[in-house]
Order: structure tokens, then sequence, then C-alpha cells
């Protein structure tokens, strides 16, 4: 592993690249699955994992009749199960067909049946069947807007289980009375299996007023007659429901274990690795000055013989759009942080997203260090306007500080790393 005296940029790299590999579904999968049924066993799943998680699948047991959904570019070969390649974040009519073709692919099984669903973070924007009285279309108007609104992950999808008829339990719903068995790549805060993808396979508790709610909230205006559809009676289905009964769910890889593999990695090497949680929301640039600060902080306490600090957090931060720039919530953390130290000796910093690609671009995220503001300066770029335009992508493409994976084939959420040094 390159050493983070000689490379800290490498170094944190090389830690991103830890947490990722330790979610890879090829090496999570097998052993949650189950003695291969004898009777008609189906396979079926939505998410940016999802084709990864077939691939596994089959590994395991040989070919699979099948379908599931995974984001353009995350496709994988596969012997029998079907791989469909639609739009994320905002869902697209590839998306819409393959779903309306998995629910036909589930109705009218038997108790003797089984079915597994690969469910991963994606699968909201991939599992799209909209609800009676919406079309596709207002779904995707529905979608920027929240996107673009800051609402955290978990309101959102509130909003778009209301206006669905696979998600809230309604995929689990379909395949009754047959067996489900989910597995779950958690790409959300705290691990709630009914926020992961909308929990297509989990039951729902909340109401179609709390959607409403979270749309006035955020200041989201809909057309009449999708504010209509979320007052009608909503079909999620309640966590008690008959139809659940046959249904377990099982999480095989989460931000958590992540962090944990990166952390273990970078105490190997003689750091002190302090793990800030693995549930961290809200806006990116907020959280970015506060961890910068913090880091400031505990460096002004080190001795240049202490050990060198590492902070870890993962979690979901958001980003409130005010302008048209392209960016993510990891390169705007970084690109806050990297504002908040101006160019303090001794402190590094990168944030990616697990699934290769972090909000507008198909870049990872970003790393920013001391040298960061100077490249800046000699570039030409200035990093308060790229913040302000929500621009970070652009920012750190012109300094060279893009982190670019491509798909990573799997998704555990946001990767932070602070790497700090003893002040000489």
């Amino acid at each position: 592993m390159t050493d983070f005296k000689s490379n800290p940029r490498a170094f944190l790299t090389a830690l991103f690249n830890e947490a990722v590999a330790v979610a890879d579904p090829m090496r999570v999968v097998a052993s949650h699955l189950p003695e291969r049924p004898k009777g008609r066993f189906i396979v079926i799943g939505a998410g940016k994992a999802s084709a990864r998680m077939a691939e596994a699948v089959e590994a395991h047991y040989g070919p699979c009749e099948g379908l599931v959904i995974t984001r353009y570019g995350y496709d994988r070969p596969t012997q029998g199960i079907e791989i469909v390649q639609a739009a994320h974040p905002v869902p697209d009519a590839a998306g819409e067909a393959a779903t309306v073709r998995m629910l036909d692919m589930v109705s009218g099984l038997s108790a003797d049946d089984v079915v597994i669903a690969l469910i991963s973070g994606g699968g909201s924007a991939l599992l799209c069947a909209p609800t009676d009285g919406v079309t596709l279309a207002d779904k995707i108007d529905v979608n920027r807007a929240l996107l673009a609104s800051g609402a955290p992950i978990s309101e959102m999808n509130i909003v778009r289980k209301h206006l669905s008829r696979v998600k809230g339990g309604q995929l689990a719903a379909a395949c009754y009375p047959a067996k489900l068995l989910t597995l779950l790549i958690s790409d959300v805060p705290g691990d709630d299996p009914s926020e992961i993808a909308s929990g297509p396979t989990v039951g729902e508790a909340s109401t179609a007023q709390d959607a409403l709610a979270i749309v006035e909230r955020h200041n989201i205006v809909l057309p009449p007659h999708v504010s209509a559809a979320l007052v009608a009676k909503s079909a999620v289905v309640a966590p008690d429901d008959v139809r659940l009964e046959n249904a377990k769910t099982k999480i095989i890889a989460a931000p958590s274990h992540s962090l944990l593999a990166a952390g273990a990695r970078a105490q190997a090497t003689g750091l002190d690795v302090r793990h800030l949680g693995d549930a961290l929301e809200g806006e990116a640039r907020d959280l970015g000055v506060a961890q910068a600060q913090f880091a400031m902080k505990l460096q002004s306490e080190m001795s240049e013989t202490d050990k060198p600090i590492l902070l870890l957090s993962g979690g979901e931060c958001t980003v409130t759009r005010t302008r048209d720039g392209i960016g993510g919530p990891n390169a705007e953390f970084v690109l806050a942080a990297v504002i908040a130290l101006n160019g303090q000796d001794g402190i590094h910093v990168l944030a990616c997203d697990t699934d290769g690609v972090d909000g507008a671009a198909e870049v990872a995220g970003a790393y920013g260090g001391p040298q960061t503001m100077s490249r800046a300066q000699n570039a030409g770029v200035r990093p308060s306007v790229a913040l302000a335009d929500n621009d970070a992508h652009t920012f750190f493409d012109a300094v060279g500080g893009q982190i670019v994976t491509g798909p990573t084939l799997t998704n555990v959420n946001d990767f932070r790393a602070i790497l700090i040094f003893g002040a000489a």
C-alpha cells in the first residue's frame, strides 16, 4: 500500500478502493444464499449493484430465471438472468417498461415458489411504475424537484413510495404467496431496509399525508393531478400486512462494514483512526466546513511526533442546488473543506461516492490538499465562485483533484477521509 507520508492522495484513494472492494457483491452474496430451491425459482432486483449481484448469484447457482434493472453502464454478463439498463437518478421509459415486466413475472406465483430479490441503492429511480393518475413524465418532474430541493434521501423516498405501485412493499405483495428473500446492499444512513431503494419488498409505515408534508416543507410545486394522486388511498403495504408474512430481508453489505475495513487497513500502517459515524447527513458544504475546522483543532493539539490522525465518516450528504454547475455532494464537501482549510499544511481531504458517480458527473469524488488553493490560483479558477455555482466537479477538474473510478458495481454510500499530520 502507498505510504501515507510520501503520497497522501494515493493513500486515501487506496483506502477508498478498499471500502469499495469489501462491498463487492462477488465477495458478499454467496454466503447469504440458501440451498438452491427445487421448485420454480425467480431472481429479480434493481439498483446500481443489482447486475453484479445477479452475476454473483449465478456464479453460485448456475443459470437462473429472472430480471434485474441497473444503471446504464453497469451491465454484467449473466447466464440466464436478464439485465435491463435504465436511467438514474431520473427514471426513464426503459426502467418503467422493465418494472412492469417484473411485476408481471412475479404475479400468480404459488406458496411453493421462491423469489430472491437483489436490491441496492439506485433502485428508487430504476424501479419505476407510477401509481394510477400519474405519468412517467410526472415522476421525472417530481424526481428532479426532489433532487434539487436538498431534502434528505429518506424524505425523497417517502414521496416516491406514495407515487408508485412497486415501492413501499408493493413488489413483495406482488410476489405473495411465494417465499421471498431480499438481499440488500445498503446505501442509506442507519441501514433501514425500508429506505434502501424505497423499500420495494419491505413494509411502509408512512402515509400520503407525510408525503404531502415533505413536498410542502421543501416548497415543491406539484401539478394538481399529482397532488390528487398523493391524497388518494395509497397502495403502500403496511408492515403488518399478511402479504409480507413470507418475506425475509438480509443486509449483506453496508457503509459501516466498508468504513471499518478501511479503518483497519489504515490502523495497520500506524495511523490514529477515528470514526465520526457512518450515517452523517446534512448539507455537504456545511459538513465540509465542520470537519475541516475539527481537523484544524485536532492538528493544533498535536506535536510533530504524534501519530497522524485519520478521520473517517460515511452517510449521505445533500446539495441544495441554486445554480446549474456540475457538482455532487462529495466534491462539494471537499471544496468547502478546502476553502475552510485555506492551504493549511498537513491536512488532506478525500470524499467519494462508492458507486463511482457523484451527483451530476461520471466522477466518484475529489481530493483536496495543501496545494489545492495555489493550483486553483494558477489555473485561474476561484473556489468560492465554484461553490456558489454548485460547480465543484469543474473546479477539481481544473486543479487535477478529481477521483475517477468508472462503475464500481456496488453502492454503500459516501466515503470521507481526512488525513492530519502534526504541525511542524
